[in-house]
C-alpha cells in the first residue's frame, strides 16, 4: 500500500490480515446487490407459491374431482369421494403438475387487478377498504403497507423534474428535494411569486418525505440524475455522486462563524 505524504512516497506495509479485509469487504460489496436482488425475487416468487398458489392448486385439483364425478355419473358432494382424489393426487405427482397452482395464481391476480380496475370492482374495494381503516388493529397497520404498495407499484409513478438543493427544515441548513409539480396557483397568487413543489425524501427510505411550496428563486438547480439523489438519499450522504465531493484541504475545525483556514487559525490571536 501507498501513501502519498508531503510529496513522498510512503510505503505502508498493511500484511496479510490488512490485504485480506480489504479486498474481502470489497468483494462482499459486489457480490450482495447481486444476492439480496437474487434473494428478493426468490422469496416473493415462494410467497406467491405459498400463500397462494398451494390453494389454486388444491381448487384446481378439487375441479378435477367433482368432473370425474360428473364423467363417471356419480353422486357428487362437497369433498368427493376418496378414491377419485388419490387418483388425481397420483396424476399430480406423476407429471409435476403442482407448477400449475403457480402459474394460475399470477392469472388470478391479474383477473382481481382487472376487477378492481372496473367501476363496480373499484366501489366494492373501496368498501373493503373503508373497513380496514375501521379495525382496530388492521388500521394502524394497513395505512403504512398501502403507502409503500402504492408508492413502488401504483401505475402513475411519482415523476421528479429535477434535483434541487432547499433550505429546509429552517436558513442555514440546505436538503436535497426532488422537483414534483409548480407551485400551487391560490399560493402563486396571494404571494405574486413563481412557486414550485419539492419532495423531500427520508433517509434511509426515500418512499417517505415531506411536500414543501417554495419559491422558484430560492431553490438551486443540482446537476444530479433522480438515481444519484436517491443514493445519496438512501446512504445518509456517505454514496456521493462523482464529482460532487468538495474540497476542505484547506479548512479546519469549525468556528461559530464558519470554517477557519488553518493558517489563520495558527495566526489568529485569543483574547484575554
Amino acid at each position: 500500500m501507498v501513501n502519498h505524504q508531503a510529496g513522498r512516497r510512503v510505503v505502508v506495509a498493511t500484511g496479510f490480515v490488512g490485504d485480506f479485509k480489504r479486498f474481502f469487504f470489497r468483494g462482499l460489496a459486489s457480490m450482495l446487490p447481486a444476492m439480496l436482488t437474487a434473494m428478493i425475487i426468490v422469496y416473493v416468487l415462494q410467497f406467491v407459491d405459498t400463500n397462494v398458489g398451494a390453494y389454486v392448486d388444491k381448487a384446481v385439483q378439487w375441479l378435477v374431482v367433482q368432473w370425474i364425478c360428473v364423467a363417471g355419473k356419480e353422486t357428487l358432494t362437497l369433498g368427493g369421494p376418496d378414491a377419485a382424489w388419490t387418483d388425481v393426487e397420483k396424476v399430480w405427482a406423476a407429471w409435476h403438475l403442482h407448477w400449475l397452482g403457480f402459474f394460475l395464481s399470477f392469472v388470478l391476480v391479474y383477473v382481481f387487478g382487472r376487477f378492481v380496475a372496473s367501476i363496480l370492482g373499484r366501489a366494492m374495494w373501496r368498501v373493503i377498504e373503508h373497513g380496514f381503516f375501521r379495525l382496530p388493529v388492521v388500521k394502524q397497520i394497513y395505512p403504512s403497507v398501502k403507502q409503500v404498495t402504492d408508492f413502488v407499484l401504483a401505475e402513475r409513478k411519482m415523476k421528479f423534474s429535477r434535483v434541487v438543493a432547499v433550505e429546509y427544515p429552517r436558513k442555514g441548513i440546505w436538503s436535497l428535494g426532488l422537483v414534483t409539480n409548480t407551485g400551487m396557483r391560490t399560493v402563486q397568487e396571494a404571494l405574486g411569486q413563481d412557486m414550485v413543489m419539492i419532495f423531500i425524501p427520508s433517509s434511509p427510505t426515500p418512499v417517505t418525505g415531506y411536500t414543501i411550496s417554495v419559491r422558484r428563486d430560492e431553490i438551486i438547480d443540482l446537476s444530479l440524475s433522480i438515481d444519484d439523489a436517491l443514493r445519496l438519499t438512501v446512504s445518509g450522504g456517505v454514496i456521493m455522486p462523482p464529482g460532487e465531493a468538495a474540497d476542505v484541504s484547506g479548512l479546519s475545525q469549525q468556528a461559530p462563524g464558519g470554517f477557519i483556514p488553518s493558517e489563520s487559525k495558527k495566526n489568529k490571536e485569543i483574547p484575554a
